[in-house]
């Protein structure tokens, strides 16, 4: 192995993200992957999508798994440290715990969301972002190309203006709905039970929500460190369940019915499982309003729905991810004033994204303008992670890493737990 490589280590991955990072091979990185878990199905599971990735005809991996099974995996993690960098994308319960001891070893930490579900761990996830080594979670969202045009755009103030709340409606607003059966790597997606148990997955305020408020800090916020006391005001917060029949339950796990754990939250053969979020906050004076739904399933040809609208004072920004876009990504520009000045304005800024983002166009229709974003730029949700992947090894490498990344994390983590108090 060159010296300039770094080794990937990887704690108990039950989990699908974790496999999803080592979707791509990474010049900065050792083909050799020591794994440490106990043994079971969720091990199975990740080394089997990992051999996908071996075994693919285009452009496969060449990942050399070294695992250890046993009750004691995360003690000989530790003492054998036969990489320096760990992923961790598992249960929740105790996620936040494993990272600070970690990180205290010295090890690099990249952690899957969301990192607490309990509000007392928020006093250790502080401590543990103050410091080196680097522990970043994974934010897959800011890495979607709609996303980034649609932050893009805002910096254009002829074109956007700046956030605005109109008669009553949240200058940002966020709703985003996943499926409980899915299929990821071209498979239906095998989930442990223990993700439908909130003690150790949480509850739906911590989960893809945790996505949606970094979104909306990244809109709102520049380079400047958000201050939880000073600049969060809650407004509401609720959560509901998701009912899970036993039929969808097996499908979606493999088990013939719900485990004993499961079972003071089953009636007449349902699950109720507390998945669902929807939380309305300021953050600076701006009012957002977030909502995240999981549903059973999704609709032959279907798949997982995203929209977010930002009012701007000369326009508003859509990005929109439904059956109405054949479920990819579309960014709309929505002008105030959609005069031929505007028309304008906005031609040059697409002029001038296009050195970052080479093959962007646009295409009017009925006084909007839809922002046509080239095949070239697009990569789907589950290339995402190699992308965080990438910019994690750039921030150990030397790559410059916002100041205020570690106070916005766990300015984020106090929200949503203070939201899900609520």
């Amino acid at each position: 192995m060159a010296a300039d490589k770094h080794t990937l280590t990887v704690l108990d991955p039950g989990h699908f993200h974790a496999a999803l990072t080592l979707r791509q091979r990474h010049p900065r990185l050792s083909d050799d992957v020591f794994v440490y878990a106990s043994n079971g199905p969720d091990l199975d599971n990740f080394l089997r999508m990992v051999g996908t990735f071996n075994e693919r005809a285009d452009n496969p991996t060449r990942w050399s798994l070294h695992v250890y099974r046993g009750e004691d995996h995360f003690e000989r993690l530790r003492s054998e440290r036969r990489g320096d960098i760990v992923i961790i994308a598992g249960k929740n319960d105790s996620k936040m715990a494993s990272i600070r001891r970690l990180h205290g070893d010295g090890f690099f930490v990249l952690g899957d969301k969301p990192w607490l579900i309990d509000p007392g761990a928020l006093g250790i996830m502080e401590e543990t972002v103050a410091t080196p080594p680097l522990a970043m979670d994974i934010m897959t969202e800011r890495h979607e190309i709609a996303n980034r045009l649609q932050v893009a755009l805002t910096s254009y103030p002829r074109v956007f203006g700046h956030l605005r709340d109109d008669a009553g409606q949240p200058a940002i607003s966020i709703a985003s709905v996943h499926h409980l059966y899915k299929i990821v790597n071209g498979a239906p997606l095998v989930r442990p039970a223990w993700v439908f148990d909130v003690r150790v997955q949480g509850e739906g305020m911590t989960d893809v929500t945790t996505h949606l408020v970094d979104l909306a800090q990244w809109m709102i916020g520049g380079r400047q460190t958000f201050d939880f006391d000073h600049d969060i005001e809650l407004l509401s917060a609720r959560q509901w369940p998701t009912s899970v029949p036993r039929d969808i339950f097996t499908r979606i796990t493999g088990l013939d019915d719900f485990p004993g754990a499961l079972r003071h939250r089953v009636a007449n053969g349902m699950l109720s499982y507390l998945c669902n979020a929807a939380i309305s906050f300021r953050l600076r004076g701006i009012t957002v309003a977030i909502e995240s739904r999981w549903s059973l399933a999704a609709p032959a040809g279907g798949g997982d729905t995203h929209y977010a609208l930002v009012h701007g004072t000369a326009a508003d920004l859509l990005v929109e991810q439904s059956a109405r876009t054949r479920y990819v990504t579309e960014v709309t520009v929505q002008p105030v004033a959609g005069d031929a000045g505007y028309a304008a304005e906005l031609g040059s800024a697409i002029e001038s994204l296009r050195l970052s983002f080479p093959g962007v166009g646009l295409q009017p229709s009925a006084g909007e303008f839809r922002v046509t974003i080239p095949p070239s730029l697009r990569t789907t949700h589950e290339q995402h992670f190699s992308k965080v992947l990438d910019q994690f090894l750039c921030h150990i490498d030397g790559g410059e890493l916002s100041v205020n990344y570690g106070p916005d994390l766990v300015t984020r983590y106090r929200l949503l737990m203070h939201a899900a108090e609520q």
